[in-house]
Parts: C-alpha cells; sequence; structure tokens
C-alpha cells in the first residue's frame, strides 16, 4: 500500500464519505469556541511566532526513537483500523501513528506541517477492536478538521506556563491563552467523537469506549443507560452553587467529562444530521471555499440558544429567565445563593426549584 492509496478495502462492509468535509460532524460549539479564540487579544501573534518556533522535528524524532510506529509489520490491526478510518473519512494521506508505552489510556493527534496521531499501550490494552475503531476514528477526524495544530500550540503553551510560572505575572498572558485553547479543545472533542462515530458506525462501541475510559475494563459492571442516566443527573442536579463548581472542576481539563461526551454522541447519532450523513447527503470539502462565515455564526449562536432553552442546568435556566425578562440578574442571584424565595409560597421559586430536585 502507498501512503496515498487504499489497495485494499474494509474488511467490514461500512459506508464511505467521498470528499466529506470536517463541516459535516463538527460540533457547533467547536467552530465558535475556535472563533473566538482567534480573536483573543494576541492570539495571532502569538500563533505565529510558535508555529516557526515550535520543534515539530524533534516532536517527530521523539517518537520514532522512543515508541513504536505502527505499521505492516508493527500492530497490523491498528494499523488496518487507520487505513480503514482515513479510507472512510476520504483522509488523503494516512497519517503516521505511534503506539507510547503509558499505562494510561489516552490517545492525541498533534503536529503542525502533518499530523501524528500517538495512542498509548493503556487504551490499546483497555478497548475491544470496535471500541479502539472509534478511537482512530476520533483522531482521525482531528486530523481532517486542522485540530492537530492548535492541540500542539495547547501542549507546548501548558509546559511553557509552568516553566515561567515563578515569574511575577509572568505566565498571566499565557494562562489566558491556555484556557481559551482547552475550552476550544474541549469541544472540539466532541467533534471527533462524532468523527469516531461515522468511522465505526456502532454507536454502542462508541458508548463501551467511553464507559471504560471512565470505569476501566468492567463491562460486566456497568450498564450504558445507567451511564448516561449519570449524565443527565450531573447536568439537571444540584443548585447554583453546583452549577459555579461544575465550570471551576471544568477550567483545568483539556477533555469534556465522559458522562457528557457520551450522552452529547448519543443525542447526535439520534439526530437526522446524523441520518443525513449516512445516506451520502453531506457538505462537501469542494465547498469549504464557499462558505459562509455568516452562516456558521448564526448556526453557532442558534446551538447556544437552544443550549440554555433546553438546559437543565440551574445556571442555565437561570441565564435563560434572565435573556427571556423573567427577573433581574442581581435579585435572581442573590435569592438562588441565599435560598430565598425556595419556600411554598405561590412565586416562581416555590414551584420545584432547583434545590428540590436535589
Amino acid at each position: 500500500m502507498t501512503e496515498t492509496g487504499f489497495e485494499k478495502v474494509p474488511a467490514r462492509d461500512r459506508k464511505r464519505f467521498p470528499g466529506i468535509s470536517s463541516r459535516a460532524y463538527e460540533h457547533p460549539a467547536d467552530r465558535s469556541a475556535l472563533v473566538a479564540l482567534r480573536k483573543l487579544s494576541g492570539f495571532d501573534t502569538v500563533f505565529k511566532a510558535l508555529s516557526g518556533l515550535l520543534p515539530e522535528r524533534s516532536l517527530r524524532l521523539l517518537f520514532l526513537s522512543d515508541s513504536v510506529r505502527v505499521g505492516e509489520t508493527q500492530f497490523p490491526h491498528l494499523y488496518e483500523m487507520l487505513r480503514d478510518a482515513c479510507y472512510i473519512l476520504d483522509l488523503e494521506k494516512v497519517p503516521q501513528m505511534y503506539v507510547q508505552q503509558d499505562p494510561k489510556p489516552n490517545a492525541m493527534c498533534i503536529g503542525l506541517d502533518e499530523p501524528i496521531i500517538v495512542v498509548t499501550t493503556g487504551l490499546v490494552e483497555l478497548l475491544d477492536e470496535e471500541e479502539m475503531r472509534a478511537v482512530v476514528g476520533h483522531e482521525v477526524g482531528h486530523a481532517l478538521s486542522g485540530h492537530a495544530v492548535y492541540r500542539t500550540v495547547l501542549l507546548f503553551l501548558t509546559s511553557l506556563a509552568l516553566k515561567v510560572a515563578w515569574i511575577p505575572l509572568g505566565n498571566v498572558a499565557i494562562t489566558a491563552i491556555v484556557t481559551a485553547l482547552r475550552e476550544w479543545f474541549r469541544k472540539s472533542e466532541l467533534s471527533a467523537d462524532r468523527a469516531g462515530l461515522l468511522v465505526g458506525q456502532d454507536v454502542h462501541a462508541s458508548m463501551r469506549g467511553l464507559m471504560k475510559i471512565a470505569g476501566g475494563n468492567h463491562l460486566h459492571e456497568m450498564n450504558v443507560d445507567a451511564f448516561l442516566a449519570q449524565a443527565e443527573e450531573y447536568e439537571a442536579g444540584g443548585d447554583l452553587r453546583d452549577s459555579v463548581l461544575k465550570i471551576l472542576n471544568m477550567l483545568p481539563r483539556t477533555h469534556p467529562f465522559t458522562t457528557v461526551r457520551a450522552a452529547e454522541l448519543k443525542k447526535w447519532s439520534e439526530n437526522r444530521d446524523f441520518q443525513r450523513i449516512m445516506d451520502g447527503h453531506y457538505p462537501r470539502r469542494d465547498e469549504d471555499k464557499d462558505t459562509s462565515v455568516t452562516d456558521s455564526f448564526r448556526q453557532s449562536a442558534a446551538h447556544y440558544a437552544d443550549s440554555v432553552r433546553t438546559s437543565k442546568d440551574p445556571l442555565m435556566k437561570l441565564v435563560g429567565d434572565i435573556a427571556g425578562g423573567a427577573g433581574d440578574l442581581g435579585g435572581k442571584l442573590r435569592d438562588k445563593f441565599t435560598g430565598a424565595g425556595t419556600g411554598s409560597g405561590g412565586g416562581p421559586e416555590g414551584k420545584g426549584g432547583a434545590t428540590e430536585q436535589g
């Protein structure tokens, strides 16, 4: 096989998506977060500077010298999955892939000029074939979307922030950009999860993989419905203080919480947009240049508005009430935190407030 050709087709009969654009599976929050990131003061300057300074050649040599490169004679089953994923998503060039010794289950797609996919031994040993196929498709989705570039910058800046943390105010600007990059990357993971489903075309395998990442190789002790119920409880439970704690817990993470990812993917798999892609109706790469930026903004705005409207999170419900003119922000925040208005009175706070749901 050549690096750009596919002499063999996938063993299992899966649908292929010739010329598919990443816009077909990108989560609206991914696009909008990336737009917000690019508007961050100083980001363009930092990004352009780092693009020329990042030691990508050194990075490639590191993996070449201290990891196992996947190929026809090393981890051939992973190599076949990689070729399969690139075939299905019509990625012209197959990225290099490495297996790195690390007991923690993880995978990443990095690189500036050409993406590199890295999976850990912990992940390879944890997942079965179909679950691993979804993960490989996830990383190929990152490559197709161009996420590898920003992930590489995030890794470098995170390391840099730690090195200059002892300098007074030395890492303030870096921290701001790292925070914005993490926010974007969490959203990009939702997009890549969708790409993984398009490659694996088995939502149950995707769900199993996420459950294993959360709870280990004990499927006989776990249940998909109960796992998804956790996501529902996480979103709707507690009061406004819990909403704030959720935000604080999320800030240092590069990935969304696993139950949330599972719930998001399950919802998308049942959406007509997913079925349209499976039926062959999807945006093509050759149409990307004609894509309206305004339309992308509009779709992202509509997604966030719908998220706020349908969310069961106490903070999001409060935002929705305020946006709808239900009351003033100061008064509602005070009432939520102090518990005022949560009695059995006839006001809106007396009808099943968030604290009563807990």
